[in-house]
C-alpha cells in the first residue's frame, strides 16, 4: 500500500481516496461535513493559482493549498 499524500501534492486529473485528515478537530469536523470520509473518492478536477476544485460525492469545491495539505489520499489504481 502506498503512503497517503496530501491532496495538495495531487495533480489535475488525478483520482484519489481519502487516507485521513490531519488538521484541527474542528476544521476536521467540518470537511467530514463536506464528504471528506475515509475510502471516499475524491477527483482533483482543476489546480488554479493557489487553489484545487475537488469534486467529492457528486459536489465540487474549491481548497486553498493550506486546506487540501491537512487532507491526506492515496491514489486510486
Amino acid at each position: 500500500m502506498t503512503p497517503p499524500i496530501p491532496l495538495a501534492m495531487v495533480s489535475e486529473g488525478t483520482e484519489t481516496k481519502v487516507a485521513g485528515i490531519n488538521a484541527s478537530r474542528s476544521l476536521a469536523d467540518r470537511l467530514k461535513a463536506m464528504g471528506f470520509i475515509e475510502d471516499c473518492p475524491i477527483k482533483v478536477t482543476r489546480d488554479h493559482m493557489g487553489s484545487l476544485i475537488v469534486e467529492i460525492s457528486g459536489c465540487k469545491y474549491a481548497l486553498g493549498k493550506g486546506m487540501a495539505s491537512k487532507i491526506l489520499v492515496r491514489p486510486i489504481n
